[in-house]
């Protein structure tokens, strides 16, 4: 089930640089990113709410604090770059090398999760490192 979930989050990112190179012709990223968050906003806590999520609240830890401002720090630079990213270069390279992160996800789970790598993992790897740097220098 899980890899459902990780297509369709495959299938809206791909829309969100579609979506995002349109709708920011003429407009500052930073402003652009600053709108995304606000809906982004909504639509979280209105799921939060909708699904009852919002009762675990208090059971949350500082360690719980800690490491979700420091995604949430992580996820608005990501995002505040990639938007200035999609202003100044082409969706069909800037989502790519984006996807750099993949790799980068897999190389940091090693390192600080301990998470063992497969042979098809570090082949995937590699192949998307490889193809970033084909764009990059292309």
């Amino acid at each position: 089930m899980w890899w459902i979930y990780a297509l369709l989050s495959a299938v809206f990112a791909a829309l969100v640089a579609i979506f995002a190179k349109v709708g920011m012709k003429g407009v500052d990223p930073d402003l652009a990113t600053a709108i995304r968050t606000v809906i982004i906003i909504i639509l979280a806590w209105s799921i939060a709410i909708a699904k009852g999520s919002t009762q675990g609240f208090s059971s949350l830890t500082r360690q719980n604090w800690v490491f979700l401002i420091l995604s949430g720090c992580a996820t608005g630079l990501s995002w505040i770059f990639y938007f200035r990213a999609l202003q100044l270069g082409e969706v069909s390279k800037v989502a790519p090398i984006d996807k750099l992160s993949v790799a980068l996800a897999i190389i940091l789970s090693m390192i600080f999760l301990h998470e063992t790598l497969t042979w098809k993992e570090a082949v995937g790897a590699i192949m998307i490192i490889g193809g970033t740097l084909l764009l990059i220098l292309g």
